[in-house]
């Protein structure tokens, strides 16, 4: 074990002496370390979970399979895990987090945030800026996001609430459903073979082209174009920002309000 302070620096390492050991009769070491807020870090485990709080600076951390709890923190975050989960609040600018497996939890940060599982689920709320959320076939579920948002899975399903934002999301199969309370730029959503529910504010001009084995629309106020069972294209309120949404083999279902 090593714990040292150089030049503003502080070392903190616990190995082994031999690779070969036996780790049914291993120590398990932590350590937590109490330091001023404007602090950077360069953390790696094992195996054991990682937790940050309270920081302004430059983290980079990793770990082989326990999770990462991020708090508070602001500047560039970079943050790895091979399995764990990841939960993230109460944080700002550039936050880059992922895991192999685990589940990823996000509530009231800001700023630019790329966050990707292999498989884990996704549970987003009261985000603002440029979102980036991945799942190899885990679940999304998110409200009240501003900004711009891209989250997409290969197979689990969609629900989106309360978005004032620009979106772009898709699915290989599970169920989207998605409710629009302030348009962005644009709204794009695609899911290959399961069913959409999408609802639209009706006060603002949009282009709107819809695809599917079968659609189904309330009032379409304001509507310029053509209306089929399976496509429908037009302009509502005059036209304006594109609203694009396919489902390949399945249904649509379109609602204003």
């Amino acid at each position: 074990m090593t714990i040292a302070v150089s030049n503003n620096k502080v070392t903190a390492i616990a190995k082994p002496k031999r690779n070969n050991m036996n780790w049914k009769k291993a120590l398990n070491i932590s350590f937590k370390v109490f330091a001023p807020k404007n602090v950077s870090t360069n953390l790696a485990t094992s195996g054991g979970s990682i937790r940050l709080d309270n920081l302004s600076g430059s983290q980079d951390f990793a770990t082989s399979g326990g999770s990462l709890h991020v708090s508070n923190l602001s500047g560039k975050v970079k943050g790895r895990t091979s399995g764990g989960s990841i939960h993230v609040s109460n944080s700002t600018d550039e936050i880059d987090l992922s895991t192999s497996g685990g589940s990823i939890h996000a509530d009231n940060c800001s700023g630019d945030l790329r966050l990707s599982t292999s498989g884990g689920s996704f549970d987003l709320s009261n985000l603002k800026g440029t979102i980036r959320a991945n799942t190899s076939g885990g679940s999304i579920n998110g409200n009240n996001i501003e900004g711009e948002l891209t989250a997409g899975t290969s197979g689990g399903s969609i629900n989106l609430r309360d978005l004032s934002c620009s979106l772009e999301t898709s699915t290989s199969g599970g169920h989207i459903d998605v409710s629009i309370k302030e348009y962005g730029k644009f709204v794009k959503i695609s899911n290959s073979g399961g069913n959409i529910d999408l609802e639209l504010p009706r006060s603002k001009g949009v282009d709107l082209s819809l695809n599917a084995n079968k659609i189904k629309t309330g009032t379409l106020y304001n509507f310029n174009g053509n209306t089929e069972e399976t496509r429908v294209n037009g302009t509502l309120n005059g036209g304006g920002l594109p609203v694009t949404v396919s489902a390949g083999s399945g249904r649509i279902s379109l609602s204003m309000k």
